[in-house]
């Protein structure tokens, strides 16, 4: 079906400032913070509405500098006959009947009959969790299971409808058959707020196709270091491009003004309040460190957009808020009464409803999953509790029988939550699979937006002899593994959590870059090699390499203290640049990933080079841009939001910084005609990780994790989405829906484990010291391997790594599919992996020295586990360029 889409001329045009695209360090506007307050004599700010152009939310040149936390006028306003009938439905409703309504359990947890029993007022699937456990589930499967939470809820004595939240953070990236965008980065670089809203409407018609009712999205993150895992999901590093975006984000999402939301619109989710982007190393759910007047004018500006649009939830992010030297110590966010009831729902003037994240609660200090009143008291009104909801329920209504938790508080809390579903139009909806779009499959396709947003939020780096675009008569070599990887392109938040243990038929709507060329050119005109393995570049009239990131999500996709040299973390990409690079063709390299890199090496070895970001399941919009006169609009568009680096280790890189020097600033971007003066870079590669010295002395003696029993400090344990933390027994048994264990014969009787993952779901058998790390610089400095004795009984079905952990979220895992895979069935082999091959692991503060990760079916025994010194050496020893 055609959708409508923001136009090339209606974009919003940045200043001068920032879109001098064509130097190669251009100008930026002035820091954000800049100007007067909004409010004289001392009185508190106040915003509402943004200044508009063509419709949308301007971005400005710069944002008033505010001495205070703003009162935030939302779009959305109090309706007096609503809350008559809000006060008269809590009035009347049991503790149990209240609790139920701020408890959110998972899908896979929690059946109809439940819903109906504990009076639940919200439920949710986590990423890469479906109806049924299918990933392939049909928007009437998921119709199916919405109606009968539904007719559940109904059915109790409130008859309060329950509503389904969901991660629709690109699309709704969790359904099979979905359109899905390109990820904030990318959209960031578009530069165009009325884009944004295009997607948040389009994105809102595919959750109610599949009968949800509330969007964990946007994300309003300003990230301060590209380290993060999660970068890739923050719109820029500039709070004002944030600002904008929030509005509109917002405004297409939620589809309404005034005291009602659309009908066809869903309820948005301002995340994650507050700081997540701005964690010390980019550690994800680490401590922010910002002073109150940066959280304001910083962080806080998101926020102020979206709830100017009138934001019905924002969600509490994982991270800690500390600054000592400011007297700010107010720890996990999700126990902070600071930053939710007196910043967000005091002076800000929130209405809405805040939910917690996955089992945040649990992270505050003296809490627990189940047990939190801490949570409670410092303003949380939903509470995401997954798996320990049931225990949640009691120990809540117990808390509040004690004295310990006012019912005031658990009545304020329930009033936002029924606001929030009468201003939804959830009360007078009919079942989800009779309300506007439910399932129809036109609705969860918009093919012609998505490619659009793709062509936008492209970024020309390099253009030398004005390669691009390439003649449409051009026949062309493709190389490199994102070519024809539709995970690739999808990245994190793509049918599965991580964006791992997806092929390209698990997006059958999709197209990839490769198939964008195709079509472009002409199947005959384009020869594909991934590898450029026995292929003559000279043969053709330009070489195409598509590389970059995998997919991967928050904790996991953290680089910690890894570099950013995009070289170390993908090898094999630089190994087919330099098959191809000075062979006879111009080479034009399209980098796919979730954040700027280090790519001096690749640059070099360029003569064209596009980030294209993580553009979902439209490739052909990359296609488009590449071949002169493949569309009639601009060519090139995009600039950058983000600064990129021109060394390894240089993060954070922001604006004002005193050491601030990027290779591209914010705001660069070429256009076709344009080369760039890049020239040759500089390609020095750190010996060491950033900030390690390669200290600790050298070991001497091998370190036992597991023979025949626990090694202490060490304990074994089997971890999934059902249970990520279930101790394996003194009889080394264990079991979880995803993942079993039993004892077995590896090298004697019963001195190992076998671990059987199902296929259910992701599973993970690890080693782990719970009391803390330990410093262990000392084996990679002796090259140490980790080495254990393991038998296959049956392979791998999807990606399996093996990590290790500096304290999770810090860890450095290798891709051991193939190991695995090759493998004899049955055998006894020993594993010897170089520790180094660990990259950016802080080995100053291991506590999980072994740990197996796997999506899909897979069983194998493991025995002896140990990190022996010298073994990295001896022949048998893995190739770390085996295991990435």
């Amino acid at each position: 079906m055609t959708r409508p889409f923001a136009r090339p001329g209606t974009r919003r045009k940045l200043s001068a400032a920032l879109a001098g695209a064509a130097l190669l360090a251009g100008g930026v506007a002035a820091a954000p913070g800049a100007g007067a307050d909004t409010a004289s004599g001392g009185r508190q700010p106040v915003i509402g509405k943004p200044a508009m152009d063509h419709g949308c939310a301007r971005i400005e040149n710069r944002l008033p500098t505010l001495a205070d936390w703003p009162k935030v006028e939302s779009a959305v306003k109090r309706n007096p006959a609503d809350e008559r009938r809000i006060a008269k439905i809590v009035a009347g409703m049991t503790l149990a009947e209240k609790v139920g309504q701020m408890t959110q359990p998972e899908i896979t947890s929690i059946t109809p009959d439940e819903v109906k029993q504990y009076f639940i007022g919200s439920v949710l699937n986590g990423g890469g969790s479906w109806p049924n456990r299918d990933k392939h589930a049909s928007p009437q499967d998921w119709l199916a299971l919405a109606d009968a939470y539904w007719q559940a809820s109904v059915s109790t004595r409130t008859k309060i409808p329950v509503i389904w939240g969901i991660d629709a953070v690109h699309g709704n990236n969790n359904v099979f058959g979905a359109t899905i965008f390109p990820h904030n980065i990318g959209l960031g670089a578009a530069h165009d707020p009325c884009l944004v809203r295009d997607i948040g409407e389009a994105t809102a018609r595919q959750i109610r196709a599949t009968g949800q009712d509330w969007a964990f999205a946007p994300t309003l993150a300003v990230v301060r270091d590209d380290r993060w895992g999660r970068t890739y999901e923050g719109f820029s590093e500039d709070p004002r491009i944030i600002r904008a975006y929030g509005y509109e984000a917002v405004r297409g999402l939620q589809d309404g003004n005034s005291h009602r939301l659309g009908s066809k619109g869903v309820i948005a989710t301002a995340k994650h309040f507050i700081g997540d982007g701005g964690t010390i190393k980019g550690i994800d759910q680490g401590v922010n460190p910002a002073t109150e007047a940066q959280m304001i004018n910083m962080h806080g500006q998101g926020y102020y957009g979206a709830l100017a649009a009138g934001a019905q939830s924002v969600m509490v992010s994982f991270n800690s808020w500390t600054n000592t030297e400011a007297g700010i110590d107010e720890g996990k966010l999700h126990g902070s009464e600071k930053a939710l009831k007196t910043i967000l729902k005091g002076k800000m003037g929130f209405d809405g409803l805040v939910v917690s994240d996955w089992n945040g609660i649990g992270q505050v200090a003296g809490c627990t999953n189940a047990s939190c009143a801490r949570a409670v008291n410092a303003g949380i009104d939903v509470f995401m509790v997954p798996n320990d909801w049931k225990a949640f329920i009691a120990n809540t209504i117990a808390q509040v029988e004690s004295g310990e938790i006012p019912m005031s508080r658990i009545d304020d809390a329930v009033t936002r939550i029924l606001r929030v579903k009468l201003r939804s139009g959830v009360f007078d909806a009919r079942k989800p699979s009779d309300r506007p779009y439910a399932g129809s499959a036109d609705a969860l396709e918009d093919k012609r937006l998505a490619r659009a947003a793709v062509r936008a939020s492209q970024v020309l780096l390099k253009n030398k002899g004005k390669v691009l675009p390439l003649s449409p008569r051009s026949k062309v070599l493709v190389v490199g593994k994102s070519a024809d990887s539709l995970p690739n392109q999808t990245g994190g938040w793509s049918l599965s959590w991580q964006g791992t243990g997806n092929t390209n038929a698990d997006f059958p709507e999709g197209t990839s870059i490769l198939a964008g060329l195709r079509e472009a050119l002409g199947a005959s005109n384009v020869t594909f090699s991934e590898t450029a393995d026995g292929v003559d570049p000279s043969a053709y009239d330009a070489v195409i390499a598509v590389i970059g990131e995998t997919p991967y999500a928050e904790g996991v996709g953290d680089l910690s203290r890894r570099t950013l040299e995009a070289a170390k973390l993908y090898p094999a990409d630089l190994a087919v640049l330099d098959k191809v690079a000075g062979k006879g063709a111009p080479v034009v390299t399209v980098l796919v990933s979730g954040r700027p890199l280090y790519v001096n090496k690749e640059l070099n070895r360029s003569d064209a080079f596009v980030a294209a970001w993580l553009p979902g399941t439209e490739g052909a919009g990359v296609a488009d841009l590449l071949v002169r006169g493949r569309y009639s609009g601009h060519g090139y568009t995009g600039t950058l939001s983000y600064s990129w680096p021109k060394s390894a280790c240089q993060t954070p890189l922001n604006p004002g910084d005193p050491d601030y020097d990027p290779l591209f600033r914010p705001g660069y971007g070429l256009r076709y005609g344009q080369t760039g003066n890049v020239g040759t870079l500089d390609e020095t590669s750190p010996e060491f990780a950033c900030g390690q010295t390669g200290g600790g002395g050298t070991a001497t003696e091998p370190l036992p994790v597991f023979d025949r029993t626990d090694q202490a400090p060490y304990r074994s344990f089997l971890g999934s989405p059902e249970n990520w933390g279930a101790e394996i027994g003194p009889d080394g048994t264990a079991a979880l829906t995803e993942i079993n264990v039993v004892p077995s014969d590896v090298n004697v009787q019963a001195d190992g484990l076998k671990a059987t993952w199902t296929g259910t779901g992701p599973g993970q058998i690890y080693m782990q010291d719970t009391a803390g790390g330990t410093d262990l610089r000392g084996y990679l400095n002796a090259d140490a391997a980790l080495v254990f004795d393991t038998v296959v009984h049956s392979p791998p079905a999807a990606r399996t790594v093996i990590s290790l952990h500096c304290v999770y979220p810090c860890l450095s895992e290798v891709v051991a599919t193939n190991l695995f895979t090759g493998l004899p069935q049955g055998v006894k082999q020993t594993i010897k992996i170089p520790i180094s091959c660990f990259m950016g692991l802080d080995l100053e503060n291991v506590n999980t020295p072994f740990l197996v990760y796997t999506e899909g079916a897979f069983s194998a025994s493991f025995a002896n586990i140990r990190w022996v010194p010298q073994a990295a050496k001896d022949p048998d020893a893995k190739s770390c360029s085996d295991l990435n």
